[in-house]
Parts: C-alpha cells; sequence; structure tokens
C-alpha cells in the first residue's frame, strides 16, 4: 500500500477544524501517567505529537518513509525512526507502547505474531501494549490476545472505543494488555 502522509494528516486536520475529536487515543494513553511512549506505527504523528504537548517523552516508529515525512515536519523534536515493527529493536523500554489507527491491520496477513512481538519487547516490566483496530478484517480478539500471551502480557482491559465504552462484542476493540 502506498501512502500520501500530507493527504491522510488532511484528513484529521479536516475533523479537527470540524469540531471533531482526533486525541482519544492519546488522551487514553495519557490516563496511565506514562513517562515514556513507543507511538508504534505513528504514521504522521498525530498521537505522539498530542502526547509530546502534554510532556510525554515519545518515540514514534513507522516503515512509511512519506508518512514520517509529515511528522518529521510537524514536529522535527520528536525522535521519528523507519522501521518494520515486525523486527523492531530499539534497546528501549517504554511505560506504554501504543498501536492505534489498526495498525495490526497493515502488516503482511501471517505476520501478526511477530508485530505483536516486536512491540511488546518494548513494554518495560509493568508497561502497557495499548491498541485499537477493527475487527472485520479477519484479525480476531482471540488471535490478538494469543500473540499478546505469547509476548508476555496479560489482558488487563478492553473497550469498544478509545474513550472506553464498554466492549461488548461489535467491529471494534482497544485492547490494554499489560507486563507483569
Amino acid at each position: 500500500m502506498t501512502w500520501n502522509g500530507d493527504e491522510y494528516q488532511a484528513r484529521f486536520d479536516r475533523i479537527a477544524c470540524k469540531g471533531g475529536d482526533v486525541h482519544g487515543e492519546a488522551a487514553l494513553v495519557r490516563s496511565f501517567a506514562p513517562r515514556t511512549v513507543l507511538d508504534a506505527g505513528c504514521g504522521t504523528g498525530r498521537v505522539a505529537i498530542e502526547l509530546a504537548r502534554h510532556g510525554v517523552a515519545v518515540t514514534g516508529v513507522d516503515i512509511d518513509e512519506s508518512m514520517l515525512a509529515t511528522a518529521r515536519r510537524l514536529a522535527p523534536e520528536i525522535p521519528w525512526c523507519r522501521h518494520d515493527l515486525a523486527d523492531l529493536d530499539l534497546g528501549l523500554s517504554f511505560d506504554v507502547v501504543v498501536m492505534a489507527g489498526n495498525v495490526p491491520l497493515f502488516t503482511p496477513p501471517g505476520t501478526e505474531p511477530d508485530l505483536v512481538a516486536g512491540v511488546a519487547g518494548h513494554v518495560r516490566p509493568d508497561g502497557h501494549l495499548i491498541a485499537g483496530f477493527s475487527l472485520d478484517r479477519g484479525y480476531t480478539l482471540d488471535d490478538y490476545d494469543a500473540h499478546c500471551r505469547a509476548a508476555g502480557l496479560v489482558l488487563e482491559a478492553r473497550y469498544a472505543t478509545w474513550s472506553r465504552a464498554p466492549y461488548t462484542g461489535g467491529e471494534y476493540a482497544v485492547s490494554v494488555h499489560c507486563r507483569h
């Protein structure tokens, strides 16, 4: 898939200009009071930039250079890394690793266990992996939970939205896993 970072960002800018909340993911992450966050699959940096605005030390990682070019232009002070999440090894751990924006659905089929292991390896002890994605594209919660367990993470909470609406089934879920 080919992306255009500026066009992608413009979509969220239009939503924000019309009064839409484009920072729900960052608000949920901030509720865990992290000092450090890895925005895995950061795209144009929308979540990372909002977290940094609130004093959180953030690192953004994405494989798409166009998305990262937009992120670097918008927030050159944030470390942005181009890397495949499936074999990510930054040599760092974070209080929270967040995958917003359907990140698991943009990886090649069959690589989801490696993706989860790659990002989970950056969750510090007592830290969290928070991910939200659509469930109507073949990657199930049972699969995701199994991949998290294999990476040493335990399910702590599940929501239907980033604003913590209760999950009772449906086509979207936000999962919070913890490394104990």
